[in-house]
């Protein structure tokens, strides 16, 4: 089978059964009847020999073959649409469904604001936001773009600095701990001394075990993981509930910091990082993902180290 066997009605047919999540709803947008809907589907299914839906009566769900076909098709109809518009209007205008992976702790009302901002700049962009701790493999998993702390991204992809952001060891006022005694010299891993909770994150982006490591020099505690998480805001809010501290971001915790409701650990640095977008490929880019890296750079990089 070659792409010429595919119908392109056909292709446009199945995206948008996946995105209305039903035959009838599919229907309805097109402005197609239901049995046209379902012989769409049938003659693609033919063409590719493979079924791309498992449905019954009640219910519709995405086959492997579907879910992969799904994610390529959708970037090649976009592509596809791009291209038509740049010939039949000179221009283009970034559209379609962008699909983002990001730390879960740009879930915040910050980022959530030059989301917005972004969307009233290029209401034709959908967003289809992932917010995970892990590493995505962005080709295999279908993202247009990740937004990753790192120093040194996969060299197989393209990464674009966007921001510098600091990371602090915070703590609630009420669960400070007491320092040791003045004549307690500097404690090991193993030493006799008082232990400081915190709540870790983990799969650890920063390496944050390799970083408190490093604080037991020089530092007066013995740092205990007491909790480990894989999400960062759950860590947020075991340290706001008093159960230790932890190496938080400032996106997360500028607000407490300002108010009170947390303070920095006393006699320890910050953390900074870069965060970057990381994209496969700069060939045949689309306008969505170029619009939406340029918005980020422009409105995180003229911004202060520490901020967003």
């Amino acid at each position: 089978m070659s792409a010429k066997d595919l119908d392109l009605a056909g292709i446009r047919v199945f995206q948008m059964i996946v995105e209305a999540g039903s035959f009838s709803a599919a229907g309805d947008r097109l402005g197609m009847a239901p049995p046209m809907v379902s012989k769409h589907i049938a003659r693609l299914e033919r063409a590719l020999g493979a079924r791309l839906l498992n449905r019954t009566s009640r219910s519709m769900s995405l086959t492997e073959a579907g879910t992969a076909f799904h994610e390529q098709g959708r970037q090649a109809l976009e592509l596809l649409d791009a291209a038509a518009a740049s010939v039949g209007q000179g221009q283009s205008r970034p559209r379609g469904e962008l699909k983002i992976s990001a730390p879960v702790w740009c879930a915040t009302a910050r980022f959530a604001g030059l989301l917005a901002e972004y969307r009233r700049a290029f209401p034709e962009v959908r967003l289809d936001l992932h917010l995970d701790n892990r590493m995505v493999d962005i080709v295999s998993e279908g993202f247009d773009v990740a937004l990753r702390m790192t120093a040194e991204p996969a060299p197989q992809l393209i990464a674009r600095p966007l921001c510098r952001i600091a990371f602090h060891l915070v703590v609630a006022p009420g669960a400070m701990p007491a320092p040791a005694p003045p004549t307690c010299a500097p404690p090991g891993p193993g030493a006799d001394a008082p232990s400081l909770p915190v709540p870790m994150v983990v799969p650890n982006y920063l390496q944050l075990e390799r970083v408190l490591h490093g604080l037991h020099e020089g530092t007066p505690w013995r740092m205990d993981a007491v909790m480990k998480s894989s999400d960062t805001t759950l860590s947020y809010h075991a340290v706001v509930a008093g159960m230790g501290a932890a190496f938080l971001p400032e996106w997360l915790v500028e607000q407490d910091l300002a108010s009170g409701r947390l303070v920095k650990l006393p006699g320890h640095a910050d953390f900074e990082g870069t965060l970057h977008a990381v994209y496969a490929s700069r060939r045949q880019m689309p306008l969505k993902l170029r619009s939406f890296i340029d918005f980020l750079a422009q409105r995180l990089g003229d911004r202060p180290a520490s901020g967003a």
